[in-house]
C-alpha cells in the first residue's frame, strides 16, 4: 500500500513591521499607513499605532512566495478603500483595504514594478517598472491600454500632468519623458542630470516639476500649460521670419522647461521628493539618514523676496564705491532696470529651505499625512532600514518625533526561534533584543534588551528562559517580568548551541573556545534578597580539539554528539565522556545537527549544503541528500518519527522522509536566508525565523498526500518555468527603440493566455459539434424520422452559442487581448458567426466590438483575402454600430439624469452635491454627537439636582 502523507501549509506571518523593498504611502483619509511587509501590505492605524489589516495574496494565487514582495504602494485619490500594489513579480494588485480583498490583478510587466502613480479623477493608474517600461491601466475596465516604450533603463518614476493629458517619466538613463496621452507618443525628451535620476514630483497646481539624482543639486522645471501655448502661438502668428517660426515650433512641444537648481546639503543621492497635498512644503529625501524640507512660498512672497534681492544686490554695489568703469555703469543700470519693471523670480526665491529632519537610522521611504494638524505644517511618516517605522510633526522651527512603532517586529535578522515544552511560548533572538511571542496569535509579549543573541533555550513551567550570546555570556531572562535577571561569564568565545538535558535541571552549551559545559540551575533564595531566583551554576566541562559549532543531547540521556570546526562529529557517552563514536563525511563544517525520539538516526546538516542520515548503532552513514541550493542552517526530527525539516540560507523549508531518503515537501515563503528552526512537541506546526525579519508558522493540514504526486506537481512547476522562460528568449538581441519613444501592447504572454486559448479552441470545438448534431437532428425531423434529441451534457444545458459565451466570460479581462493573439485565424473565423447573437445581449455590446477590433487587428490580410469571412463581415458591419449606438445613447440617457437629479438636489439644498456614503456618515457623527450632548445635559441636571438635595438635607438636619 502506498503510503500517505499530511501536508503543511502556510498559516501565519509576524515580526515585519515594513520592509525595505517598497515604499510607505497613507491612504486619502489620512488615518492609515500603508506599508509593504515583505509579500503583504499592512495597514496601520496610525494614532492607536496597531495594525488593523493585512492585504496578503492568497497562496492558490502565488506559486512562489519570494517572487511576490510588494515593491510600490499608492492609494486611490477617488476612493478612501482601494489600493494599488505592484510586486516584484511584475503583477499588479488592486485591493480593498476596508474588504481586505483583492478586487482586480494586472499583469504586463515583465520586470519588477517600481513605481505606480493615479491621475487626479482615480480612472487611470500608471506603472514604470525593471523592464524599462511604462503601462497605462485602464482600472475601471480593469484592463490595459498601451504600452510606452523608450528608455533604456528602469523606470523610477512617474507623475501626470492632468492640465495637458501629459505623463512624465524618468529613469536610470539620466533621461525625462514627457508622453502625450492622447497621441501615445514621446514629445520631449529632456537631458541635464549627469546620474540617474531617482525620484521626481509636480506640486498639486502643477506649476514646478522637481526631480532627483545623485548630483550635488535638485532640479527644478516649469510646466507649461495648454492655454499658455495656446497664447504663445497665437502671439506668435505674425511672426515672418524663419527664425521665429521655428521658436514657435519649439515652444509648441516644449512642456516642461528649466527653472533652477537649489545645491543638496547632503552628498547621498536622493531616494524620494514629494510635495505635501497642499503644496506648501517639498521633502528631499537621501539614501541616508536626512529628510530635507523646503517651504514653498506663493507667488507675491516670491515676487517681494526677488525684489529684497535685487535690492541687496544694489546696495552692495553702491557700497563698493564709484569705480570709475564703464562696466561698474553697465551692472548699475541693468539693476536699476530690473528693480523698475517685475524682478525676474529665480528658484531660491519660491523654494526655502526649512529645517532638516534626521532619523537613527537610513530612510527607506517617506509619506506626508494628507491631514494637516492644527498645531503643525504637516505630519511625516518614515520607515527605516531596521523595520522601524517613525512619524514626525513639521513645525516652523522646529520637528519632533510624535511616533515610533517598533515592539512588533526585530531591529534585525532573527538568527534563533525556540519553542516551550508546551508550545504555548515563542522566543527569538536578534542582535540586541530577545522577544517572546504568542505563536498561534503572532501577538509580541515581551521584548527583553540582550546582547548578540545566537541560541535560547525556555526551560519548562515557562518561567525563565536561557540565551547564548555572541559574547560568550549567558543571559538569565525571566519570562514574567520581561527582565534580564542574571548575566554569566559562560566562555571565552561565542556560545553557538544550547541543549536541554532530558530528565534534568541542566543543559549544555557549546563554545567557540573549544568548550563544552555543562550547567545545573536551581530556584532558590540568595542571602541578601527578599525573593527567590533561578540560579546557574557549572557542574562540568569537556575540552574538544577545535571550535564547538554545535551540541546534540540523545533523548534518553545516553550520547552527546559535539559538531566541530574540522567537518566532523564527534558522539561521546554522556555519563562518562567517553569517546563512542566519530561521524566524518561532510566536506565543510556541521551547521546542525538533531537525534530522532528513538536514539536510533541523527540526521546532520552542514556548509555543504548537504543532509546526512547516520546510523547512532554504528555510526555509518545512511544517505547523503543533496538538500539545499546553499548553506543547512537547521535541522530537527518530528518527535516520535523519522520525518525531518531542514532549513537553509536558499529561503527554503523543506521536509523529508529519513526512513525512505525522499523529499517530501518544499515549503516557500521567505524572503531571505532561513536561520532558526522549532517544531512543536506534538508536530502539528513549526516555526522558522529568517533574515528577512520575519518569523512564520507552517500548520500541519488533515489533506493527505503522496510522493508521486509531489514529485509530478514539482516536474510540472519546472515545465511551466521553462514556457514562461521560452516566452522571451534573453539571447534573442532585444529590437532597438527609437529614440522618440514607441508604443506597444499592454499585456503579456502568461500560462493563464494559453490555458485560456485552449479552454476557447476546445468550447469552439465542442459547439462546432454540438451544431452539426443539431443539424441532423432537424434534417431526421424533415424526413419524418421524428426522435427526441439529446443534447451534450457537457454543455451544461446552454446553446452552442452560450456557451463559446461562457468560455468568454471567465477570461480575465487584462488577459484578453494576448488569448486572442494566440488563437489560430481558422478559430478566429469561427468566432466571428457567433457574434451576430452575443450582440442582442446589451451587456455584451462592449465584449463583443473588444474582441472583434483585436481580431480585425490581427487577421487584417486574412481576413479581406477570404471570401467566407465577407459576409460575416458585412453584417457585423451594420449590427456593431447599430448596437454601439444604441448602448451610447443609454449611457448617455443615465448620465443626463443622474447630472439633472445633481441640478435637483443643487437646487434644493445649499450643499455641495456630495457621496451619499460621505453623507450618510456625516449625518451618522452629528447624531453621535447630538446624542453625547443630550447625555451630558442630563448628567448635569441630575448632578444639580443631587447637590440641591444634599444642601435641602444639610439646611434641614445641620450636617
Amino acid at each position: 500500500m502506498v503510503k500517505s502523507y499530511l501536508r503543511y501549509e502556510p498559516a501565519l506571518s509576524f515580526g515585519v513591521i515594513v520592509s525595505v523593498e517598497g515604499n510607505i504611502a497613507y491612504d486619502s483619509s489620512g488615518k492609515h499607513l500603508l506599508t509593504p511587509a515583505l509579500e503583504k501590505v499592512g495597514v496601520w492605524h496610525v494614532r492607536q499605532g496597531i495594525c488593523t489589516k493585512t492585504l496578503a495574496p492568497s497562496t492558490s494565487s502565488s506559486r512562489s512566495g519570494p517572487s511576490l514582495a510588494v515593491t510600490a504602494i499608492t492609494p486611490s485619490p477617488s476612493s478612501s478603500s482601494l489600493v494599488a500594489v505592484g510586486y516584484a513579480d511584475g503583477s499588479i494588485r488592486i485591493w480593498d483595504s476596508e474588504k481586505g480583498t483583492c478586487e482586480t490583478t494586472l499583469n504586463g510587466h515583465k520586470g519588477a514594478v517600481t513605481v505606480l502613480r493615479y491621475n487626479k479623477p482615480g480612472a487611470l493608474l500608471a506603472s514604470g517598472s525593471k523592464d524599462n517600461d511604462v503601462i497605462l491601466w485602464d482600472v475601471v475596465g480593469e484592463t490595459g491600454l498601451f504600452r510606452l516604450r523608450g528608455h533604456r533603463d528602469q523606470v523610477t518614476d512617474l507623475v501626470f500632468l492632468e492640465s495637458t493629458k501629459k505623463l512624465v517619466s524618468s529613469s536610470k538613463d539620466k533621461f525625462l519623458r514627457v508622453w502625450d496621452l492622447e497621441t501615445q507618443h514621446c514629445m520631449q525628451i529632456i537631458s541635464g542630470h549627469h546620474s540617474e535620476i531617482w525620484a521626481m514630483d509636480v506640486d498639486p497646481e502643477e506649476r514646478y516639476l522637481v526631480t532627483g539624482s545623485a548630483d550635488p543639486e535638485i532640479r527644478f522645471y516649469t510646466v507649461k500649460h495648454d492655454s499658455e501655448d495656446r497664447q504663445a502661438i497665437s502671439n506668435e502668428i505674425g511672426a515672418v521670419s524663419v527664425n521665429n517660426g521655428d521658436m514657435r515650433t519649439q515652444n509648441k512641444w516644449e512642456v516642461l522647461k528649466l527653472f533652477g537648481e537649489i545645491k543638496r546639503q547632503s552628498k547621498d543621492r536622493v531616494a524620494t521628493v514629494r510635495f505635501n497635498k497642499s503644496g506648501s512644503l517639498l521633502a528631499c529625501q537621501v539614501a541616508g539618514k536626512t529628510v530635507d524640507i523646503f517651504h514653498v512660498l506663493g507667488d507675491v512672497l516670491a515676487s517681494r523676496k526677488a525684489k529684497r534681492r535685487l535690492h541687496r544686490k544694489k546696495e552692495k554695489k553702491s557700497a563698493k564705491g564709484a569705480l570709475g568703469t564703464t562696466e561698474s555703469k553697465e551692472d548699475t543700470k541693468h539693476a536699476s532696470e530690473e528693480d523698475g519693471n517685475t524682478p525676474t523670480i529665480s528658484v531660491s526665491d519660491v523654494f526655502k529651505h526649512l529645517q532638516t529632519v534626521r532619523a537613527g537610522k537610513k530612510i527607506c521611504s517617506i509619506s506626508f499625512s494628507p491631514i494637516t494638524p492644527k498645531n503643525s505644517l504637516a505630519t511625516l511618516a518614515l520607515s527605516l532600514n531596521n523595520n522601524l517605522l517613525e512619524f514626525y510633526s513639521i513645525e516652523s522651527s522646529t520637528t519632533t518625533k510624535t511616533l515610533a512603532i517598533e515592539l512588533q517586529g526585530h531591529r534585525s535578522d532573527v538568527r534563533s526561534v525556540t519553542l516551550s515544552s508546551d508550545n504555548t511560548l515563542l522566543m527569538s533572538t536578534s542582535h540586541n533584543a530577545v522577544k517572546i511571542w504568542n505563536p498561534s496569535t503572532g501577538s509580541c509579549l515581551r521584548t527583553i534588551d540582550s546582547d548578540y543573541g545566537l541560541c535560547g533555550l525556555i526551560i519548562p513551567q515557562n518561567k525563565y528562559a536561557f540565551v547564548g550570546t555572541k559574547s560568550g555570556k549567558i543571559e538569565v531572562i525571566d519570562i514574567g517580568s520581561g527582565t534580564c535577571i542574571d548575566t554569566m561569564e559562560a566562555h571565552g568565545g561565542a556560545v553557538r548551541s544550547i541543549a536541554a538535558l532530558p530528565n534534568e535541571n541542566g543543559f549544555v552549551t557549546g563554545s567557540a573556545d573549544h568548550d563544552v559545559k555543562f550547567w545545573e540551575y536551581q530556584i532558590k533564595q540568595k542571602p541578601g534578597e527578599d525573593s527567590k531566583n533561578l540560579v546557574l551554576s557549572n557542574a562540568r566541562t569537556m575540552k574538544m580539539n577545535d571550535d564547538v559549532l554545535v551540541v546534540a543531547v540523545s533523548p534518553d540521556a545516553k550520547y552527546i554528539a559535539v559538531a566541530l570546526l574540522d567537518c566532523t562529529v564527534k558522539v561521546f557517552f554522556l555519563d562518562s565522556f567517553k569517546f563512542f563514536l566519530s561521524l566524518y563525511g561532510h566536506k565543510l563544517p556541521v551547521l546542525c545537527m538533531d537525534v530522532s525520539s528513538d536514539g536510533d538516526l541523527i540526521v546532520t546538516g552542514s556548509a555543504d549544503k548537504n543532509l546526512k542520515i547516520w546510523g547512532l548503532d554504528f555510526g555509518n552513514c545512511h544517505k547523503s541528500l543533496f538538500a539545499h541550493a546553499d548553506s543547512v542552517m537547521a535541522v530537527q526530527f518530528v518527535r516520535n518519527t523519522h520525518y525531518v525539516f531542514s532549513v537553509g540560507k536558499d529561503r527554503l523549508v523543506k521536509y523529508w522522509d529519513a526512513d525512505k531518503f525522499e523529499l517530501l515537501l518544499t515549503l516557500e515563503g521567505h524572503h531571505a536566508d532561513v536561520w532558526g528552526l522549532a517544531i512543536s512537541s506534538r508536530g502539528d506546526f513549526l516555526v522558522t525565523g529568517s533574515h528577512d525579519r520575519s518569523l512564520r508558522r507552517w500548520d500541519r493540514t488533515e489533506e493527505p498526500f503522496f510522493i508521486e504526486e509531489e514529485k509530478e506537481k514539482r516536474l510540472e512547476e519546472m515545465f511551466e518555468a521553462d514556457i514562461e522562460n521560452a516566452f522571451e528568449n534573453k539571447h534573442v538581441p532585444r529590437e532597438e527603440l527609437p529614440e522618440e519613444g514607441a508604443v506597444a501592447l499592454a499585456g503579456k504572454k502568461t500560462q493563464e493566455t494559453l490555458t485560456a486559448t485552449d479552454l476557447i479552441i476546445d468550447a469552439l470545438d465542442v459547439a462546432e459539434v454540438e451544431l452539426k448534431r443539431i443539424a441532423e437532428h432537424q434534417e431526421e425531423n424533415t424526413k419524418g424520422n421524428v426522435t427526441e434529441y439529446q443534447p451534450n451534457v457537457v454543455m451544461l444545458g446552454l446553446s452552442p452559442s452560450n456557451y463559446v459565451l461562457r468560455a468568454f466570460t471567465n477570461i480575465h479581462t487584462n488577459d484578453l487581448e494576448q488569448t486572442l493573439l494566440a488563437l489560430p485565424f481558422s478559430d478566429g473565423l469561427k468566432l466571428l458567426s457567433y457574434f451576430k447573437d452575443w450582440t442582442s445581449n446589451p451587456d455584451k455590446v462592449e465584449l463583443v466590438c473588444r474582441v472583434t477590433t483585436v481580431l480585425l487587428q490581427t487577421h487584417y490580410n486574412q481576413l479581406v483575402t477570404t471570401p467566407a469571412a465577407r459576409p460575416v463581415l458585412t453584417l457585423l458591419k451594420d449590427i456593431l454600430y447599430e448596437r454601439v449606438k444604441e448602448s451610447k445613447d443609454t449611457l448617455g440617457f443615465n448620465l443626463a439624469a443622474m447630472d439633472h437629479l445633481k441640478q435637483l438636489m443643487a437646487s434644493r439644498s445649499d450643499a455641495l452635491f456630495r457621496d451619499a456614503k460621505a453623507k450618510l456618515l456625516e449625518i451618522r457623527s452629528q447624531q453621535s454627537k447630538r446624542l453625547e450632548a443630550r447625555t451630558d445635559t442630563r448628567e448635569e441636571k441630575r448632578r444639580k439636582k443631587k447637590k440641591k438635595t444634599s444642601s435641602d438635607m444639610h439646611s434641614l438636619t445641620g450636617f
